[in-house]
């Protein structure tokens, strides 16, 4: 159950809230007033705080204050002078609720279960996005990969369109990932597009949409990639494998920032950073008359190269580690060492799969080594099977 911390001047109240509360099978805490309060709640973690307003030496608005300057947590107010505008201040200032005194019962226990549920919720949010930040981090610090965190850092801030160009599994979709997180974006949607994976007849309906009955099988209207991650980031990935019928649309998107479902008529406005890449040479591709050069032009405000891993070869042992790491977690297993020999016939490869292809390499070994992952290990289980 919950840990709760209820504070308030009057010992007779504490006794009473303490009493009901622990009947409930929390665990409650008391402070007298508000400079106690804050300092056991500085040095201990609370999932909910009872706080009463009218208080001597520092009265609860104040202490509300300093609370959530130190950490977010709920606070419930509590008071025998309620007003609307003190309510409304509390709230102001981060309050979860207002209750009046004497409380009703009911009312108090189904509050501080909400706040409770609301807080884990929010820690539940918050290591889900360190998780998936984890997921999608660029590991290396090789002058190539430093230059790269550079630039994402210069450019994420801004609006402009962002053109990724990379052999295949060099990470492209990671640079895509960081320029969104680092952006004024990162809390709205980031959706990502496989132009390469979707046939060219159903490119156009997963980018816009289609109205109800637009073609055989659009039994209801559906909304369009560039309507979803309005107001956030859409990548398209391989996108020197989109048709050229939808790379029209895609310019026109582009130019006039409003879309037309397929099968529709009407204009809808759309908010979107578009960021594309590709591993295939667009320029060539506009030779063969492939890509659209006007296209090319719209996309391509800024240029960023992912670097190949044969060209940052002394990133492959932290790559490693990090992959050592993050596959024994998956499978909830202790993570195995790597030997140095190891590491040096790894990094002797020349992985033209380049991080992709390390990725599966290290899952297969995490698996199929014993204690450690040693130089037999790589020639038993890679070196055969290296390209």
């Amino acid at each position: 159950m919950a840990k709760i911390l209820v504070v308030d001047d009057e010992s007779s109240i504490r006794r009473t809230l303490k009493d009901i509360l622990e009947f409930e099978k929390h665990t409650v805490e008391l402070a007298p007033n508000g400079p106690e309060a804050l300092e056991m709640f500085r040095d201990d973690e609370y999932d909910a705080v009872l706080l009463d307003i009218k208080m001597p030496e520092m009265d609860g608005l104040e202490v509300l204050e300093k609370m959530m300057q130190v950490r977010e947590v709920p606070v419930i107010m509590i008071s025998g002078h309620g007003t609307i505008e003190t309510a409304v201040e509390a709230i102001k200032k981060g309050a979860y609720d207002f209750i009046v005194k004497p409380p009703d019962l009911n009312r108090l226990l189904i509050t501080i279960r909400n706040a409770v549920e609301k807080k884990e919720l929010v820690n539940q949010t918050r290591q889900l996005k360190r998780e998936i930040d984890k997921k999608y981090e660029i590991v290396g610090e090789s002058e190539s990969i430093r230059a790269l965190k550079k630039m994402i850092a210069r450019i994420a801030p801004t609006l402009s369109r962002v053109l990724i160009i990379g052999e295949n599994g060099t990470g492209k979709e990671l640079v895509a990932r960081q320029i969104h997180e680092q952006s004024s974006r990162a809390k709205s949607p980031f959706i990502e597009v496989n132009c390469a994976a979707i046939p060219s007849e159903l490119i156009e309906s997963q980018l816009f949409g289609h109205e109800k009955g637009s073609f055989t099988s659009a039994i209801k209207q559906r909304h369009g990639d560039f309507e979803l991650a309005s107001g956030g980031t859409l990548f398209l990935d391989e996108i020197g494998d989109m048709s050229l019928s939808a790379q029209s649309k895609v310019l026109r998107a582009l130019q006039e920032n409003k879309i037309v479902r397929v099968g529709g008529e009407q204009d809808i406005p759309v908010d979107v950073r578009v960021i594309a890449a590709t591993n295939k040479n667009l320029k060539e591709e506009i030779k063969k008359e492939r890509f659209r050069e006007d296209l090319y032009h719209r996309l391509s405000v800024i240029i960023i190269e992912v670097p190949p891993l044969r060209e940052r070869k002394n990133d492959i042992e932290l790559l490693v580690k990090h992959f050592v790491q993050e596959i024994s977690d998956i499978q909830g297993k202790a993570p195995l060492k790597v030997m140095a020999d190891a590491l040096k016939m790894l990094e002797g490869f020349h992985w033209s799969g380049n991080v992709r292809e390390l990725h599966n390499v290290v899952e297969r070994l995490v698996i199929l080594s014993d204690q450690q992952i040693t130089s037999d290990d790589i020639k038993t289980y890679v070196e055969p099977l290296m390209l």
